[in-house]
């Protein structure tokens, strides 16, 4: 069971860095991906993590990059946004449906992982993690299919599946079920606000006044996986 500071990313005492997954990983989390790498590799596919465990300062940098226009912010499409215009509410809406909110994101659990299929990667191609790479025609759709098919036997499910109002959909996102059905139980607003306010993120007066509203669209509006499927390795 995570404690306040693990479930929002303020300690790290949950997690071990796996150099030979090139992330740090919720132990109960590497045999279940060695395996599910390993069935992925029998049908051509090269799984690899690009993203595991992040702490709320990673996280935290990623939004106020985002919030001071210093990185780009994208639509549905994956096509960048001009937010000079936004107001902080709007700015706020548009980092969200790409980027969760510091203290409340899954990848601060280490059960949760961001992959690609290396052996699709044409030379000196750069990763986006943007929809087109798993559309057809696109660089990891056949990863995409096989995911599908193939995740839940080890126990994944994609919490950004589909839109649902809230994240934009990211199918190249896994999270662990064992962890990370417990771990949502137990995250609630009042954790996450006073991770915030102990932080330098920006628009933070904001958002601690949409929590509530945040809440219920961005961090609680995932997909649920089937208890019995996921479960069933264990």
């Amino acid at each position: 069971m995570l404690n306040e500071f693990e479930l929002t990313g303020r300690a790290r005492t949950h997690v071990a860095q796996r150099d030979d997954l090139g992330a740090a990983l919720h132990p109960a989390v590497v045999e279940p991906f060695l395996a599910l790498r390993e069935a992925a590799a029998g049908a051509g596919i090269e799984l690899e993590i690009c993203s595991g465990f992040r702490d709320f300062e990673a996280q935290c940098r990623i939004w106020n990059l985002k919030y001071r226009g210093e990185r780009p912010c994208y639509d549905a499409r994956g096509n960048i946004r001009e937010i000079a215009s936004l107001g902080a509410g709007e700015l706020i809406d548009a980092i969200l449906v790409w980027s969760a909110l510091p203290g409340a994101s899954r990848h601060h659990w280490g059960c949760d992982i961001d992959v690609i299929d290396r052996a699709a990667l044409p030379p000196d191609y750069r990763v986006r993690l943007l929809p087109d790479e798993v559309e057809p025609g696109g660089v990891f759709h056949r990863m995409h299919l096989w995911l599908e098919e193939n995740a839940a036997r080890c126990g994944f499910f994609r919490p950004y599946r589909e839109y649902r109002g809230g994240v934009y959909p990211e199918p190249w996102h896994l999270s662990y079920a064992e962890v990370a059905v417990p771990a949502m139980a137990l995250l609630s607003e009042e954790l996450i606000a006073a991770a915030i306010r102990t932080s330098d993120m920006l628009g933070a007066a904001e958002v601690l006044d949409r929590l509530p509203e945040i809440f219920r669209s961005h961090v609680v509006n995932v997909a649920d996986p089937d208890t019995a499927t996921h479960f069933a390795a264990k």
